[in-house]
């Protein structure tokens, strides 16, 4: 977040920036804190709907997709989603079943 920035439009930026999508931001889902080399990241998922824009990975990311409920469950299987995004989605319960 930059300095005054409120939670709503980091999201709305972070998620052009990162993903290439303009969003509509929603509401919070959770909140999960990771370690990292240089201190904490307190990191904030709100729930989006998307509204223009076209998906891309960003800079620090291999890949970027939309999948369904089964595509993300082998993706949870073979170990090729982010370390903790499948706990925490599923601990929020906002994946789909």
């Amino acid at each position: 977040m930059e300095q005054g920035e409120s939670d709503e439009r980091a999201v709305a930026r972070e998620l052009l920036e990162e993903t290439g999508l303009r969003v509509i931001v929603g509401h919070l889902i959770g909140s999960v804190s990771r370690p990292s080399p240089v201190g904490v990241f307190d990191i904030h998922d709100y729930s989006c709907q998307a509204i223009g824009g076209t998906l891309r990975a960003g800079d620090d990311a291999a890949d970027a997709a939309w999948v369904d409920a089964e595509t993300f469950a082998t993706l949870e299987r073979l170990n090729l989603l982010t370390d903790g995004l499948a706990d925490a989605l599923t601990s929020w319960n906002v994946l789909p079943s």
